[in-house]
């Protein structure tokens, strides 16, 4: 099949012709064979989906990928209540669909409070109040303070798997951090959010020393063996995480210790910031971007700030380079490829050992899922410092690959990130002549 990145909307009636209405999302608008038309229509598109399909109702989550796109059986590939509590098939729940729900309920909180800072929409309110009753339930229904695990089990709403990391953290902080100052958030909701970071906080300072070679550890308290799990001696892109739970902390509780914990970590975070890899992945460059973002905005120290700032800019530059090679390679990817589902991990022919963890690999489905979510997490990045610097190309860009992809057949949460890009342009003035639907 000729390759093409550009490719036409198809309803989702066409594919459930046993269903004779059009299917409607957890915000109402309804699939149906409507040209692109406006950049906010198909934006209103990839919410519904990310809506309809990727949030598990039962556990207030979201998934990874779709095994599937029949209505009710997106996500039958997610581990059973048995799997999860005997491990399989790894602790972190690996390539299950249950790996990034914390990263993915962190960056849906930014979201939220971005759409709500353009459109004032008050059913928003209910929304993000959603998102973060999972999240909450990530970090509490284990009763083991400080640990935020990656997802719950959705047969039974209390199994998890006890291998989380510094990314599920970064982003968990970052959402709760952006959503407890918005207006979105009541005063007992910051109060919980004051609560989980504080445990966080306090975790970090228990098992974050170095007899524990910095690791905060698995849920059962032993080490990590992956080294995802250390918060301190890590590459660039990793420096800052650490002072930024501290500052979050501090600035939720007040806790003069947290502040004194920012105060002794900053100074080095930001030195050993300065130089990351140009081969950093675009994953990795927003989750060193949200940290410096929270750092940067709760830094009093002039030059420090400063620092934090230039590098932004200089994340932003690798991300911009990352942005424009990812659509060069979806651009040669062929309608069919970006169409396909994720597997059923029970079945896949290949499997990886990672240190005794067992990861079932996806096979071609893992780069179009990748790839997905990397032009709208590299976009986001560049987004998140400077937006009036921008060149007019990078906006037409972004907009130009929104437009052209088929969210309704795309099974990767990666759209996550589109949107989270797209609001993120739209709270600073981009695309002016657009307007949302309801």
């Amino acid at each position: 099949m000729k390759p093409c990145f550009s490719f036409r909307l198809v309803s989702i009636l066409a594919l459930i012709v046993l269903i004779p209405f059009p299917v409607r999302s957890a915000n109402g608008l309804a699939f149906d064979d409507r040209s692109p038309g406006s950049l906010s229509t198909q934006m209103d598109r990839a919410w519904s989906v990310v809506w309809q399909r990727f949030f598990i109702p039962e556990t207030r989550t979201f998934g990874d990928y779709l095994s599937s796109y029949q209505p009710g059986e997106e996500q039958e590939h997610l581990p059973t209540a048995e799997e999860v509590k005997r491990q399989y098939p790894n602790p972190c729940g690996y390539s299950t669909g249950m790996e990034d729900g914390v990263i993915l309920g962190g960056a849906m909180l930014s979201i939220l409070c971005d759409r709500f800072a353009v459109t004032g929409d008050e059913a928003l309110r209910a929304q993000a109040a959603d998102v973060f009753k999972g999240l909450k339930r990530c970090a509490t229904v284990h009763e083991v303070p400080g640990f935020v695990a990656r997802n719950v089990c959705r047969e039974d709403q209390t199994s998890v798997y006890i291998n989380s990391s510094r990314d599920q953290y970064t982003h968990f902080v970052h959402g709760l951090w952006k959503y407890a100052r918005s207006p979105l958030a009541d005063e007992s909701t910051r109060e919980d959010i004051d609560r989980i970071l504080s445990a966080i906080a306090d975790r970090m300072i228990e098992f974050v020393v170095p007899e524990n070679d910095y690791d905060f550890c698995r849920a059962d308290g032993t080490r990590c063996p992956l080294g995802i799990c250390r918060m301190w001696n890590v590459q660039a892109h990793e420096a800052a995480r650490l002072p930024m739970i501290y500052a979050a902390a501090w600035e939720a509780t007040g806790n003069e210790d947290y502040r004194e914990r920012w105060r002794h970590y900053i100074a080095a975070a930001v030195e050993q910031s300065a130089t990351p890899a140009p081969s950093t992945p675009a994953y990795a460059l927003l989750q060193m971007q949200c940290s410096l973002e929270l750092l940067h905005t709760l830094e009093p120290d002039p030059e420090l700030k400063q620092a934090i700032h230039k590098t932004m800019q200089y994340v932003r530059q690798l991300a911009l380079a990352r942005f424009e090679h990812v659509q060069k390679r979806l651009r040669h990817k062929t309608e069919d490829e970006l169409r396909m589902c994720g597997p059923d991990w029970r079945t896949v022919s290949e499997w990886r050992n990672q240190n005794g963890y067992q990861n079932p690999q996806w096979g071609e489905f893992r780069e179009v899922w990748h790839l997905t979510r990397e032009v709208g997490e590299s976009a986001l990045v560049v987004l998140m410092v400077d937006p009036a610097a921008l060149p007019d190309e990078f906006s037409r860009s972004l907009a130009t690959t929104c437009r052209e992809f088929d969210y309704e057949h795309n099974a990767s949460c990666g759209m996550v990130y589109h949107l989270a890009a797209y609001w993120k342009a739209r709270r600073h003035g981009l695309f002016k002549e657009e307007t949302t639907g309801n």
